[in-house]
This record gives C-alpha cells, sequence and structure tokens, in this order.
C-alpha cells in the first residue's frame, strides 16, 4: 500500500469521468485549504486596492492557498446535501490520513430505511475491509488533489483581471465582516495551457472574491462564454453557457468549501451526453483527531448518524406544537 502522505481535505470526492470534469470546470476550489490564516503585517490597511495590482492580488491568494494545501491537515467531520433535479441526497463526511469517508443519511430530508441504512453501511465496509479498495480510493482522491493544484496554480497566468468593487464577507462567503475584493476575469490570450487539465480556463470568464486580509480565495463566480473542448475535442467538450459558483468560508480558521452551484452541458468521449446541474452546501463543520484511521472514521460516521435519529426532525416539533395547541 502507499505510504500515507496527508490528503488536504476535501468537501466532496470525485467518482466518475463527468464529476472529473467537474473538477475541472470548479477551478479547484473544492480543494479545502488547511494552514492558519494569515494576517497582514501591523498597520497595513485591508483594503488593498491602492497598493496591489489585480494579478498580485490573486497571485498572493494562491500563493496561500497553495501553501496551506502543503501543511498538514486539519481533519473535519461536516454534512453535505447535495441537490439535483431529482431531489437531494444527505451525506456525513469524515476526513481521515487514509481518505475521506462519506455515509448516506437522508435522502430529500428523510431518514434512510432500515434496508437502505444497511446497504450504505455495507458499502463503507467494504473500504475497510479491502486495503485494495480504500487504495484505490485514496489513489483517486490523490490525482483529484493533484489536478485542482494545477488549476489553482494556473489562475493568475490564465486570466487578465480587473477591479469590480468590494463587499463584506459573511459566515458562508471568507469570514465575516472581512473586506471582499471583487475581481472581473476573462482568459489572457497569452496564455498556452500546458495540459489538458488547464484547457477549460480558456473559454472562461466571471468574478472572483479575495479575503482583503487573509488574501484567500472566498469564491469564484465562472460562465462558459464559448464551447470548450478536451484533448482536442477527442475526449469531449463543455458547451457555452455553463456556469459554476464555489463559495468558501472560514472554519477556526481553516478555509473550507461552504457551497457549490453547477450547471454545465455537454458531450464525454464524442458520444456520452454531459449534463450536471447540481446544488451542494456544507455544513456543522466539526474538528476530529488526525490521527483516525479509515475504519474509525466509519465508526464515528454511525454514531454520529444514530444520534441525529434521536433529535426530533423540524417536521416531527411542529406537529408536536399543533398537538399542543389543539
Amino acid at each position: 500500500m502507499d505510504s500515507l502522505r496527508p490528503i488536504p481535505s476535501k468537501a466532496h470526492g470525485i467518482g466518475n469521468a463527468a464529476a472529473w470534469i467537474l473538477l475541472l470546470c470548479t477551478l479547484g476550489l473544492a480543494q479545502s485549504s488547511t494552514a492558519q490564516s494569515q494576517s497582514p503585517s501591523p498597520g497595513s490597511s485591508p483594503t488593498i486596492r491602492s497598493t496591489t495590482g489585480p494579478v498580485d492580488l490573486v497571485r498572493k491568494a494562491v500563493q496561500n492557498e497553495l501553501k496551506a494545501n502543503q501543511g498538514e491537515p486539519v481533519h473535519f467531520m461536516f454534512r453535505g446535501t447535495k441537490t439535483v433535479s431529482r431531489g437531494s441526497t444527505t451525506k456525513l463526511y469524515a476526513e481521515t490520513k487514509e481518505g475521506s469517508a462519506g455515509l448516506i443519511i437522508a435522502y430529500d430530508g428523510k431518514p434512510l430505511t432500515p434496508d437502505q441504512r444497511q446497504a450504505e453501511q455495507a458499502r463503507l465496509e467494504r473500504f475497510v475491509h479491502s486495503p485494495e479498495e480504500l487504495r484505490k480510493k485514496r489513489t483517486q482522491e490523490r490525482d483529484d488533489t493533484e489536478r485542482t493544484t494545477r488549476i489553482i496554480r494556473a489562475l493568475p497566468d490564465a486570466f487578465l483581471y480587473e477591479y469590480a468593487g468590494q463587499e463584506p464577507g459573511s459566515p458562508a462567503i471568507g469570514r465575516a465582516g472581512d473586506p471582499l475584493v471583487k475581481l472581473a476575469f476573462r482568459p489572457n490570450p497569452s496564455y498556452q495551457p500546458p495540459s489538458r487539465v488547464e484547457e477549460v480556463l480558456t473559454g472562461m470568464q466571471g468574478h472572483i472574491l479575495v479575503d482583503a486580509v487573509h488574501y484567500r480565495i472566498a469564491s469564484i463566480d465562472g460562465t462558459l462564454f464559448k464551447s470548450v473542448g478536451f484533448g482536442w475535442g477527442i475526449l469531449g467538450h463543455l458547451n457555452a453557457g455553463g456556469h459554476f459558483i464555489v463559495h468558501q468560508q472560514d472554519v477556526d480558521n481553516v478555509w473550507e468549501i461552504s457551497s457549490m452551484t453547477v450547471n454545465f452541458t455537454g458531450r464525454i468521449l464524442l458520444f456520452k451526453g454531459l449534463n450536471i446541474e447540481s446544488t451542494e452546501v456544507f455544513s456543522d463543520f466539526k474538528r476530529i483527531s488526525n490521527d483516525l484511521t479509515f475504519a474509525q472514521a466509519v465508526e464515528l460516521l454511525k454514531k454520529e448518524e444514530a444520534a441525529l435519529a434521536e433529535k426530533p426532525s423540524p417536521e416531527n416539533l411542529a406537529e408536536t406544537e399543533n398537538a399542543k395547541r389543539k
């Protein structure tokens, strides 16, 4: 089995070719950062427009993102709810040095049936009892990390930036109260993508929010203004009009993804249609031990699910209140 080099935490995993392309489109912000936030030097102004050019601001933020990802990860347990046209799926996640464990706990806000719960726990147990399956999962997560790192590293050179205003951070975007500098971006005509991974950047425009105090990326909102091919069009393409929004938030001085909205269409391998339309929201972050094994994380998720099941749902509380009134 490969050595357990830490993998930066991430709010969700990538499981198939369509999601791999989604990873590229979201510019790597699903890559959660792990180092302590860095404050500016004493006496410096939180508004940096007058002293730092747009591309320099992005470059400094990217440096901090990459630096954070090189540190020792801080592991969290958290909740994620993904909503698509067919409904929603709620998962509990626990991060470990062996990979991220995820346990589905609800569909459309309703707890799993006993049969569904048994099947979901059996799925996780497969990784616990099969070192080979866990190794494959870890390898996939590491590959995703490397691809997103390439995208993050390309941001200062792939786009041209200009100031578009400023707005305050919020609990779900950046750090509440910190000024966020808004920069509009468009492709840099001089940029030559070094590989297929970066090709998607040549057809994107939008805006980015950068925390002007800690120099971190708080949000990216991007749109494909033209169709973009992958691998000279042989592997597939994304249609013009695709759109995404990704937000990051500060959680105890660690930056984690808080939400992601994606809407893309296209084709994979020329024949298979691609239609991605979803919103994911991540919440309830709780620090957990960095020394947890994957098996221990699975048990932790089971206990958390059981504890949540004992709490009355909002619907049940409403019914109880109505009964009291009668």
